[in-house]
């Protein structure tokens, strides 16, 4: 999960170091890089800055740790009033994405501030939370796992002709301009005596769109996933997305589009395989 190099950008911008300068967000640390109580209090207890401003947990100092295996994630023995109890060396699960709202309502709070408006009238009261909140669901392809998302629909099938899915509504966030990029998705695979439930291809294209991407690496990891799911002779995946960074700034042409595509195994090296394939995907 990337809260912790989230978390650090968040705080050089804030201007918050291991030298004991307090920033205008309220996060602060003392003269050995550990955050004050106002950063505790805001959710990110349990962690320091280093000499260089990033965020790492702090050591447990529980005297009963070192008798605990550290490879149980699930044992929590001798560690019930450890103050680092969420500590990532003692292998204990880190902060949620959750914990994070309100180090990110704070951080939206003074980007409004920034582009010199005022957080604290009617209409912008809550925007922070909310824009954290949104952030939140437009990336939570980070808390969600390939295994998690089969959930076992996995079958034997002794089936061998192409499965084609098409026209997967995708949504996602530009890496580069954080504004969203839409589109469609359509994957084939050519089964290899398993065959995937077909809802778990569209899980498969939420949990990689729901991150910051760019389309590119987004075709090629789907395509990766399926492989990685079903192993099967071959997978091809074509996207096709309207980038907002292209049409609401910079050359701002609104009716371009983006076509990507990954083809692997036998899309790759049989051409009638890959034409049947865009063939399929051209048919309305």
């Amino acid at each position: 999960m990337p809260n912790a190099s989230a978390m650090q950008e968040q705080l050089h911008l804030n201007g918050s170091a291991a030298n004991g300068v307090s920033s205008s967000n309220g996060v602060s640390s003392n003269g050995n890089g550990y955050l004050s109580s106002s950063a505790t209090q805001n959710g990110l207890n349990g962690h320091h800055m280093n000499g260089n401003g990033a965020l790492m947990p702090m050591k447990c100092t529980c005297k009963s740790a070192s008798s605990v295996g550290s490879s149980d994630s699930n044992n929590n023995k001798g560690h019930e009033k450890c103050t680092f109890h969420h500590d990532l060396e003692l292998d204990h699960k880190p902060l949620t994405r959750e914990d994070l709202l309100p180090f990110m309502s704070k951080s939206y709070r003074m980007l409004l501030s920034s582009l010199g408006e005022d957080p604290d009238r009617q209409g912008l009261l809550k925007t922070p939370e909310r824009a954290a909140k949104a952030m939140l669901f437009f990336t939570k392809g980070y808390d969600q796992s390939l295994e998690e998302a089969l959930n076992g629909a996995v079958f034997d099938e002794d089936h061998d002709e192409m499965v084609l899915v098409k026209d997967i509504e995708m949504f996602s966030m530009c890496e580069h301009h954080l504004v969203p990029f839409y589109g469609k998705v359509s994957i084939g695979y050519i089964p290899c005596k398993k065959i995937l439930g077909l809802s778990k291809l569209a899980r498969i294209v939420e949990i990689f769109s729901r991150r910051l991407q760019v389309q590119e690496r987004l075709t090629k990891q789907i395509a990766v996933a399926v492989t990685q799911a079903v192993q099967p002779a071959g997978v091809a995946v074509i996207i096709e997305g309207v980038h907002m960074c292209m049409v609401m700034r910079g050359v701002q042409k609104i009716n371009s589009k983006t076509v990507t595509s990954t083809m692997l195994g036998v899309f790759r090296d049989d051409p009638k395989t890959r034409e049947e394939f865009l063939t399929l995907c051209n048919n309305k």
